[in-house]
């Protein structure tokens, strides 16, 4: 196994998780909505501190893609983007409607189902735990359950079980993982035009 650290900043809680290479976990979390870029490296230094290991241990890194707080996933892939560029080592973006179906029982069919607000759900069906049978969409929650497989479990927590993305991260291929925000919804923000200078042509 990888020592590996994995990374939750999507929802109002800042997880972390530390893999070791003999298959223990120690995980470290705390419920906050706001201020992850204040903590994070705080908090992880304190992860590593107590299982005597150091950055230069860490040889694989895990970090949830979204959908979530924009500002969040901006924060945990910045620090995972950073660490991995210093240390020369795999940073995995995981999607984080995957990463919460890793909790369910192995095996089973899961369907995840967030609420994104504005009467809108994020939804995602997977045949497995890890294993996506369609991609993450998101859908008017009237009738959003009509699009999940049936019998399946459904999550519909936003909360990862982060030491489960340790684990997952630690057998998943790098390649199929890029660091890369997943949104789902496009941003909110619009260009400015109002004050936008005219081209001249030439």
């Amino acid at each position: 196994m990888y020592i590996t650290l994995a990374i939750d900043t999507a929802a109002p809680r800042l997880q972390l998780a530390l893999l070791h290479a003999n298959g223990q976990t120690d995980q470290l979390i705390d419920e906050i909505s706001t201020g992850h870029a204040e903590l994070i490296f705080a908090r992880i230094e304190t992860l590593l501190s107590r299982n005597d290991l150091g950055y230069a241990d860490l040889e694989r890194i895990a970090v949830t893609t979204g959908p979530g707080s924009f500002t969040g996933l901006r924060i945990g892939l910045s620090a995972a983007r950073g660490v991995g560029l210093a240390r020369n080592i795999p940073v995995l973006g995981v999607p984080s409607l995957l990463a919460i179906s890793l909790a369910a029982t192995p095996g089973v069919p899961v369907s995840v189902l967030l609420d994104a607000r504005r009467d809108q759900a994020y939804v995602q069906n997977f045949s497995a735990p890890g294993v996506p049978l369609d991609a993450a969409r998101l859908v008017p929650m009237e009738g959003a359950r009509a699009g999940l497989t049936a019998d399946a479990v459904i999550i519909e927590s936003p909360f990862v079980e982060i030491a489960l993305l340790a684990r997952f991260a630690d057998k998943a291929d790098p390649a199929a993982f890029p660091p890369e925000a997943s949104y789902v919804r496009h941003a909110d923000a619009k260009p400015q035009t109002a004050a936008r200078i005219a081209r001249v042509s030439p």
